[in-house]
C-alpha cells in the first residue's frame, strides 16, 4: 500500500491546456492558430510551455483557415483553436471547407465551464450539433483526463482517408484543473496505417480495359495529392504512355513542362477518351456530374477511399485502397508496356498547341485597364518553379486557374468545391510560414479582399513577405455578367469600386501597396512587391466587361 500511494505522489500532473500542448507536440505540431479568447488562455499557456509557436489572427475564420492552408502545403493535420460561441461559429466556413477539400485540420474550441452549464455563462452554447455535420469527429471532453485521449482521437479520424475536419471542445473548467496524461491508445495510431492496395480483382478489370485502349486519359484530383500518389502516377503515364490532367491539388502532381501533361485540350480529351482513369477527383460540377466524358467513355475510379457519394454515371471499375500500391499495382497488372496511344497523343498535343496560340492575343492585350490575361502572362514570366499560388476570386482567379502552371505539389491553393471567399490570406499566412523561403503569390479579386482584407495586418505582424495580386474592376464579374444576361441588361448587389484604394489600405496596414493602371506598369510593380520585404499588393485595374467563358455550374 505504501509503494502504491509514493507512485501516485509520484505521477506528474498537468493542467488541462499543457495536456492539449502536449499531445499537439507529439503530433508534431509546430504552429496553432488562433484569434485571443479567454476560454483559450490555459491551452496557450500549455503552448508556450511546450515550445508551439502562436500564431494570432484578426479573425477566426483566417485561424481557421491557416489551418487547412498549413494542411494543403504540409500534408499535415493543420491545426487552430477558436473560442467558445462566436469563435466557434465564426470558423464554420473553413470546417466547410476543409470538408470539401478532405483537407485534414483539428480545430480546438472553447467552451463555457461545465460545473455552470446552462446557468447562462458567457458564449455558452453546445458546439457539437452544429459542427458535427461538418466534420469526421466531434466531441466535448467530459473531464480533464479526457482530454489527451481526445486530442489523439481527432488526429487519428482527421488523417485517415479521406481525410477532413475534426473537432473537441474543452470546458473552461476543465483545462484549468490538472490530470496526468495517460500512455496514447494504440487504437488510434493504428488508424493512421496506410490502407493496402486496392483489391486486385478490381485492378486487374482496371488492367484489362486500360490493355485495349488507344484513347486513354487520366483525370486528378486533390486526392492524388492527399494519398501521396504522385510518383506511382508518373511511373504509370510514363510506362504506359498515357495524357494527364489535373485539378485541385493535383496540380503540379505531374509538372506542367511533362510531355504528357495537357490542360487546354480537356474537354476534347475526356469527350474522346475510350478509357478514363479518374483518380482522386469525384464527378461532380467540375466534370460535368459525368458528362465531361463520352457516352462509350469506359470510366475506372481510382481512389484513397471509396467516395462519399454515389457515381451520377455508370463506372466500369473502382479501385479503393493506397494510391501509390493500387497505381503500382495496375502498371504492374498491365505489363508495363506502352499503349497504342501515339496518334492519341499527337491529336491532343495539336489541339493544346493550338489554343495556348488562341490565347496569345489576351495575353499581350494593350487595353487599360488591364485584361486579366495580361497581368498573368507579366507574373507567369517572375514567378519561381517552387512558387505557391493562391486564389481567392471569382472571374480574376478563374483566369488564373487555367493559365497559371505548376511544376510541384502543393503549388496552387484555390478554395475548392466549396467555394468560399476570402481563405487567400490565412491560405497564404500558413504557405509562407511552412515554406518561409519560397515566393508565396496571393491572387485577389477586389470582391475577396472584403471578407479578410485586415489579415495584411496579421501578415505585417507575423513578418510574412506574401505577394498580393489584386484584380481590381469594381463589380462581382461571377454575378453581375450572368444576371444581366438572364435578366436582359439588369443586374442588383453586383457593383463595388474600382477607385477604392486597396494599395493604400495595405500600406495603412504595415505593408507595400502600389496602384497599377497601365500594362506596361505589371512588371515593375510585381518586382518592387516582391523585393519590398514585407506583405504586398499589387493593385490592378482590370476591365469591367471582360467576361470570364463558362458554362453555368447552377445545376
Amino acid at each position: 500500500m505504501s509503494a502504491t500511494r509514493d507512485a501516485e505522489q509520484d505521477t506528474q500532473t498537468f493542467h488541462g491546456g499543457r495536456l492539449v500542448a502536449r499531445r499537439l507536440k507529439a503530433h508534431g505540431v509546430s504552429k496553432l492558430f488562433t484569434l485571443s479568447g479567454g476560454h483559450l488562455f490555459s491551452i496557450y499557456d500549455g503552448c508556450r510551455a511546450e515550445g508551439i509557436e502562436i500564431v494570432d489572427v484578426r479573425h477566426e475564420s483566417t485561424a481557421a483557415f491557416a489551418a487547412e492552408g498549413w494542411a494543403k502545403v504540409t500534408r499535415e493535420a493543420g491545426v487552430c483553436a477558436l473560442t467558445a460561441g462566436p469563435g466557434v461559429t465564426n470558423g464554420m466556413s473553413a470546417l466547410a471547407s476543409a470538408q470539401a477539400n478532405h483537407s485534414p485540420m483539428v480545430v480546438l474550441g472553447g467552451r463555457a465551464p461545465a460545473l455552470r452549464w446552462g446557468q447562462g455563462s458567457l458564449q455558452e452554447i453546445d458546439h457539437i450539433p452544429f459542427v458535427r455535420p461538418l466534420t469526421k469527429f466531434a466531441a466535448t471532453a467530459g473531464a480533464t483526463e479526457e482530454i489527451s485521449p481526445l486530442v489523439d482521437m481527432a488526429f487519428a479520424v482527421s488523417l485517415e482517408p479521406h481525410g477532413g475536419p475534426t473537432f473537441v471542445d474543452f470546458p473552461l473548467d476543465y483545462v484549468f484543473m490538472e490530470a496526468a496524461e495517460p500512455e496514447p491508445s494504440e487504437d488510434h495510431e493504428a488508424m493512421r496505417h496506410e490502407a493496402s492496395r486496392a483489391d486486385e480483382k478490381a485492378i486487374e478489370r482496371a488492367a484489362e480495359l486500360l490493355g485495349g485502349a488507344e484513347r486513354p486519359v487520366v483525370m486528378a484530383g486533390s486526392d492524388l495529392y492527399w494519398g501521396r500518389g504522385e510518383s506511382a502516377l508518373l511511373a504509370l503515364i510514363g510506362a504506359l504512355r498515357i495524357p494527364v490532367f489535373l485539378n485541385g491539388l493535383a496540380r503540379g502532381c505531374v509538372a506542367a513542362d511533362h510531355e504528357l501533361f495537357f490542360s487546354r485540350a480537356r474537354s476534347h480529351a475526356l469527350k474522346g477518351a475510350d478509357v478514363a482513369l479518374v483518380i482522386g477527383v469525384p464527378m461532380d460540377f467540375r466534370l460535368g456530374f459525368g458528362g465531361a466524358f463520352g457516352d462509350e467513355t469506359e470510366i475506372v475510379v481510382i481512389d484513397s477511399a471509396e467516395t462519399e457519394r454515389a457515381h451520377p454515371r455508370a463506372v466500369a471499375a473502382e479501385c479503393y485502397g493506397s494510391l501509390e500500391a493500387t497505381l503500382s499495382g495496375l502498371l504492374a497488372a498491365t505489363g508495363g508496356g506502352a499503349l497504342e496511344s501515339a496518334d492519341w497523343i499527337s491529336e491532343l498535343g495539336g489541339i493544346e498547341a493550338e489554343r495556348r496560340e488562341a490565347e496569345r492575343a489576351e495575353r499581350e492585350d494593350a487595353r487599360a485597364p488591364l485584361h486579366p490575361m495580361r497581368i498573368y502572362a507579366e507574373l507567369g514570366a517572375v514567378l519561381d518553379r517552387d512558387a505557391i499560388v493562391i486564389g481567392d476570386g471569382g472571374d480574376f482567379v478563374s483566369y488564373a486557374g487555367r493559365v497559371i502552371d505548376s511544376y510541384q505539389p502543393g503549388c496552387w491553393l484555390d478554395p475548392g468545391p466549396f467555394g468560399c471567399l476570402g481563405t487567400g490570406p490565412g491560405y497564404a499566412l500558413a504557405a509562407k510560414l511552412a515554406h518561409p523561403q519560397r515566393q508565396v503569390v496571393l491572387l485577389l479579386g477586389d470582391g475577396a479582399f472584403g471578407f479578410s482584407g485586415m489579415e495584411f495586418d496579421t501578415l505585417a505582424r507575423h513578418g510574412v513577405d506574401v505577394v498580393g495580386v489584386m484584380g481590381n474592376n469594381g463589380i462581382w464579374g461571377l454575378e453581375k455578367h450572368p444576371m444581366e444576361y438572364l435578366y436582359g441588361g439588369w443586374s442588383v448587389a453586383a457593383d463595388l469600386r474600382p477607385e477604392t484604394r486597396y494599395d493604400q489600405v495595405v500600406e495603412a496596414l504595415g505593408g507595400h501597396g502600389e496602384l497599377v493602371e497601365r500594362p506596361a506598369d505589371v512588371k515593375p510593380a510585381l518586382a518592387r512587391a516582391f523585393e519590398a520585404g514585407k506583405p504586398a499588393l499589387v493593385n490592378v485595374l482590370t476591365d469591367p466587361t471582360v467576361v470570364y467563358p463558362r458554362k453555368s455550374n447552377l445545376a
